[in-house]
């Protein structure tokens, strides 16, 4: 294993690590709406990843008619796409 290898994977655990103890704590919220997804991830990526049936919206019981996304799995199809970059749209 090579040291690239190496460094992505201890960046992936820290990662997956903090986000199980945001959400363990209630920090996160475990949906999103659409327009956070778009803000989160770029509205391109989103579109694309609906269009290509990788995530899904769902209508949430009390949370009225918007439809969210899971923010696992948004987070999990954003780390095996062609991102370069972990920082919102709004940072880079």
């Amino acid at each position: 294993m090579n040291l690239k290898a190496l460094g992505f994977l201890i960046k992936d655990a820290v990662s997956e690590g903090a986000d199980k103890v945001m959400a363990d704590s209630a920090a996160l919220p475990e949906t999103l709406t659409k327009a956070q997804a778009f803000r989160q991830f770029g509205q391109i990526n989103v579109q694309r990843w609906l269009q290509e049936g990788l995530i899904h919206a769902v209508r949430m019981d009390g949370m009225g008619s918007k439809k969210r996304f899971d923010r696992f799995k948004l987070e999990a199809v954003a780390r095996v796409s062609n991102r370069t970059t972990d920082l919102p749209v709004a940072e880079r």
